[in-house]
């Protein structure tokens, strides 16, 4: 039980005895920094049930905590009851969860929910861009969350093989490539393709334009131009198994997977299972027709399918075209309905996908729950703002997307460039700076998209992500190092606990340890790595005045030089899983 739960069952217990009722919960806070006090009760959502004043609800209660010695002292400030509480709570367990490395991690079992996030789901005519980072960082990062407060987390993915983009790239590459391949162009096998992709919207342009310049209108061009044709013929071959052209798509899409995971590792995500669109296009169909059997779904004049979602205050929407071919919506019923029967235990689904698609996700639980699936109150999405950039926005088809390999090599060379400024590289070698540069990097970048509640737009400065000072990753990872550097001098030795009195500093670190696990459970439950991200740096921000204020090593004494040690301990080990959580390594020396 940590601080938190423990001055909770505390207040619980008193207002039992003082009052003879038992509420459900109580809401207590940190005190505020201006008053007396370790942690605060919040009188007024009691009112009601105790028939009294704030003041005097919680004066009755401080009398009762302190007669019965579960704190020391109290004072009521209109209706907020600040308590400071006993020493022997502060430091129960103390040596146990200093050296526990994975103190507030709730390591899941057999019997614990299983939960599924979906994330990154490229396209395979493009290397993975900006936009892709933020998706990766924050599928992952809430993955690990997540498992983290005691689930079972099913890492995965559904990667856009097919259509008419894919065949784009294929048409492009016949037409230009003169059989170019990732090993003798020397590109990543994405970036190849992604070339080609560009490659096809340059001809097509110029194509379009001709025919507009030949009196065809720009909207018929766009239908008449000759490569565009091809890619839809091609289509249609692939669609028809056409052996050639399958085996041209499973080469470039190899090209792709393959670059694919040379982003992947480096920006350390990873997936436990991979879904093709190519495999599941066709789901959802029979779905439709049980969907029309039960009258969910209602069949146009044309033959297409609809459901009217008026009623729940959205639109009408097509599930099937009326030549019987699906549409996204229809993919994703028969996709979402396939997961929950490959997994039995299954509890629950979140998608993370940009909030460009929103009203999509409505439409598409909307119509599960009315399907019947009960499991449909279970499904999450998980939707985030875009990133920007300070020269605007990416448009891929155009070659103006911000690359993903291109970004992280530019942070890598940033956190050089600000390391070597720094100058404190001696005895170092050339692989162990390397290897700290990319650390420094890849933790810059990861911290400062995570640090940004997901909802929100980003605008992302390189530069800026990289200080060493603020709220930034190596900020928060100078921090570890320099408790690794202390602790290298002198490991911490067994000591008096009885004879610890604990300073303000002290006890505010203490108590923000013990707020670990709570901050996970609420980051799990608001699927928000940013709460994550923002309690390191208020941890950091602690220990780093507590360090400039109090001596270590050369402590009034030895009893309280080994508690500080400890301490510095416990507050290491907790940065470390908190970045961990991020995604996001430390270095033992910076």
């Amino acid at each position: 039980m940590n601080l938190k739960q423990q001055i909770t069952q505390y207040v619980l217990d008193a207002i039992q005895n003082v009052y003879e009722i038992t509420p459900e919960s109580v809401e207590i806070q940190f005190t505020r920094k201006e008053f007396e006090g370790d942690y605060t009760l919040v009188v007024f959502p009691l009112i009601r049930a105790l028939k009294g004043k704030p003041e005097d609800i919680g004066a009755k209660i401080g009398d009762y905590l302190v007669e019965n010695g579960k704190i020391t002292a109290y004072n009521v400030v209109k209706g907020f009851l600040n308590m400071s509480m006993n020493a022997v709570d502060f430091l129960a367990d103390f040596t146990p969860n200093a050296t526990n490395e994975n103190y507030g991690i709730n390591v899941p079992t057999a019997e614990s929910r299983s939960v599924m996030v979906e994330y990154s789901s490229p396209n395979t005519n493009k290397p993975l861009h900006l936009g892709h980072v933020r998706n990766n960082l924050l599928g992952y990062s809430v993955s690990q969350i997540v498992e983290a407060a005691g689930n079972n987390v099913i890492k995965t993915q559904i990667i856009n093989d097919r259509g008419i983009h894919i065949c784009k790239s294929m048409i492009a590459w016949q037409r230009y490539g003169n059989g170019e391949t990732p090993e003798t162009s020397g590109l990543k096998g994405d970036k190849l393709v992604g070339k080609y992709y560009v490659e096809f919207d340059k001809h097509y342009r110029a194509e379009i334009k001709a025919l507009v310049e030949g009196g065809i209108a720009e909207e018929e061009a766009k239908k008449q131009a000759p490569i565009f044709l091809e890619a839809q013929e091609m289509l249609r071959q692939w669609e028809a198994q056409d052996p050639e052209v399958i085996q041209l798509w499973e080469t470039m899409n190899g090209w792709v997977y393959a670059g694919f995971e040379e982003t992947y590792k480096r920006l350390g995500v990873a997936f436990d299972e991979y879904l093709y669109e190519s495999n599941t296009y066709i789901l959802g169909k029979d779905i439709v027709e049980d969907g029309l059997a039960k009258g969910v779904f209602y069949k146009r004049e044309d033959g297409s399918v609809w459901i009217d979602l008026t009623a729940d205050g959205l639109d009408e929407k097509l599930v099937l075209r009326s030549d019987g071919t699906s549409v996204y919506i229809t993919q994703d019923l028969g996709t979402a309905v396939e997961r929950f029967k490959n997994n039995p235990t299954l509890e629950e689904l979140t998608y993370v996908v940009g909030n460009e698609q929103d009203y999509h996700f409505k439409v598409l639980f909307l119509i599960l729950k009315k399907l019947g699936f009960e499991w449909a109150d279970a499904l999450h999405h998980l939707s985030y703002g875009m990133v920007d950039l300070p020269n605007g926005k990416m448009k891929s088809r155009e070659g103006t997307v911000v690359d993903a390999d291109d970004l992280m090599e530019e942070i890598y060379q940033t956190a050089k460039e600000i390391s070597e400024e720094l100058g404190k590289l001696d005895g170092y070698t050339e692989e162990e700076k390397a290897a700290l540069y990319e650390k420094i990097g890849m933790g810059a970048l990861k911290y400062y998209i995570l640090k940004v509640d997901p909802k929100k737009r980003i605008l992302f400065d390189p530069q800026e992500s990289v200080d060493f000072n603020g709220n930034t990753g190596p900020f928060i990872q100078y921090a570890y190092a320099r408790i690794q550097s202390l602790l290298r001098k002198e490991a911490p030795q067994a000591f008096d606990i009885n004879a610890i009195e604990l300073n303000q500093a002290e006890k505010e670190i203490i108590r923000a340890l013990n707020d670990f696990e709570d901050t996970i459970k609420k980051a799990a439950d608001e699927l928000s790595p940013a709460l994550i991200a923002n309690y390191v740096y208020e941890l950091v921000k602690l220990f780093n005045s507590f360090y400039q204020n109090n001596s270590v090593l050369k402590a009034e004494d030895e009893n309280v030089k080994n508690f500080r040690l400890y301490l510095s301990q416990w507050v290491a080990n907790t940065i470390q899983s908190s970045l961990r959580l991020l995604g996001i390594g430390v270095p033992e020396r910076m």
